[in-house]
Formats: structure tokens, sequence, C-alpha cells
């Protein structure tokens, strides 16, 4: 843990504080350039990357995967079925179960996205090594996945 001059605590050096400070960074400047080209939020962006990576799926799915509240996918969901970036099907089995997938156009955008976001990245990392930047990757999985301690 890091301390301050006066051998306290200092929270501008806390891990998480760090962390968040980066990750909201990076994703502004990104976010600028998805809602620039397309007019899109940031939930709707992983809506879009989610199923552009992963396929067909539900808006319960997605929320798991992704971690975001399913209220904020199902907005994201209303935005992109309205700009018509993708269809919702009923399962005739499970009228409550709804599939969601990418039309053409939204599979344009996803791609034209994915190209942009490899660029961004190349720009973000350029400042480290490879081996930097694949221990970064290393150590962020890491944190990742590590179970929540009670």
């Amino acid at each position: 843990m890091t301390h301050d001059d006066n051998g306290g605590f200092d929270p501008r050096e806390f891990l998480p504080y760090l962390l968040n400070q980066a990750a909201e960074a990076s994703s502004l400047e990104f976010q600028a350039i998805y809602k620039a080209r397309y007019g899109m939020l940031r939930t709707e962006w992983r809506v879009l990357f989610h199923l552009g990576i992963y396929g067909r799926m539900t808006a319960k799915e997605i929320a798991d995967r992704a971690t975001i509240h399913k209220t904020k996918i199902s907005r994201a969901v209303q935005k992109l079925a309205g700009r018509r970036f993708l269809v919702r099907e009923r399962d005739p089995g499970d009228r409550r179960r709804e599939y969601l997938e990418l039309t053409p156009a939204g599979r344009a955008a996803y791609l034209d996205l994915s190209a942009v976001a490899s660029e961004y990245e190349a720009r973000l990392m350029a400042p480290f090594t490879e081996e930097e930047a694949q221990l970064l990757r290393r150590m962020l999985h890491r944190l990742a996945q590590r179970p929540a301690e009670p």
C-alpha cells in the first residue's frame, strides 16, 4: 500500500482508484469515436460488440457476460433495434425469451468499430514495450477473474 508524505494512506495511489482513472480516461476517449460515428452510448456499443463476437444471444446472456444491469441492456437493445442494427426474435417455446441478432447494418457497424477499436488500442498501448503490454493484459485478466471476498 502506498503512503503519502505524512505516512498516511494516499488514496491517489489506491489501486482501485488508479484502475478506475485509467479505465475512465481510455473509455471516454474511445466513446467519443463511436458516439461521433454512430451516435451510440457505452452500453449500446457493448451490446453491439457482444452480438458481433458471440452471435445470437438473449439480453440476459449479454447482461451476465458483460456484467451490465438488464435494464440498461434493455434500453440499449431498444435503441439498436430502432436504428435497425439488431433484430429480436421471440422463442416459440418460451415467449419470455427473446433472441437478439445483428442485422447486416449492425454487422457493418460492428466490423467498422472493431477496426477502429484495434487502431485505438494500438495507439493506447504504443508507450509500452510488447512485453509490458502482455504483462499488463495478464495482470488485468488476473485481477478481473479473482473471486470476490465476502
